[in-house]
């Protein structure tokens, strides 16, 4: 009896996507932590990206575009909820909230731009 019926060699086995998970998260993290911009609004977009291209390889989203205007709209939401939190905290999230929006917008727009500039999914379709 076959251990793994229904699998065979053409088959990828391994995703790459968690890799970049594990680490877009934590530098999102450290650079919001400390307060590096930069840092932070590249660990967003990996994780961002990371998230959209696991959605779209498990079959959930159609294109990986769509897929990441969804995470976008998140990261911008949660953005904002930093910003509006601000005043109530000792702790200054707003400069936290607008890094994490200022990755979400770019998201986005890398997310609209590749829907509409995409013609290899209009050639396949």
């Amino acid at each position: 009896m076959d251990e793994n019926p229904g699998l065979s060699d053409q088959y990828r086995m391994a995703s790459p996507w968690p890799l970049f998970v594990a680490l877009g998260l934590p530098i999102a993290e450290l650079g919001l932590l400390f307060g590096i911009i930069p840092l932070a609004v590249g660990g967003v977009l990996l994780f961002g990206g990371s998230i959209a291209g696991m959605v779209t390889e498990s079959g959930y989203a159609s294109t990986a575009w769509r897929a990441l205007a969804v995470v976008a709209l998140f990261a911008m939401a949660l953005g904002a909820a930093l910003v509006y939190a601000d005043p109530a905290t000792e702790v200054a999230l707003a400069p936290r909230g607008y890094a994490t929006v200022g990755a979400g917008l770019l998201m986005l727009l890398a997310g609209v731009a590749g829907e509409l500039f995409d013609y290899e999914s209009e050639i396949a379709a």
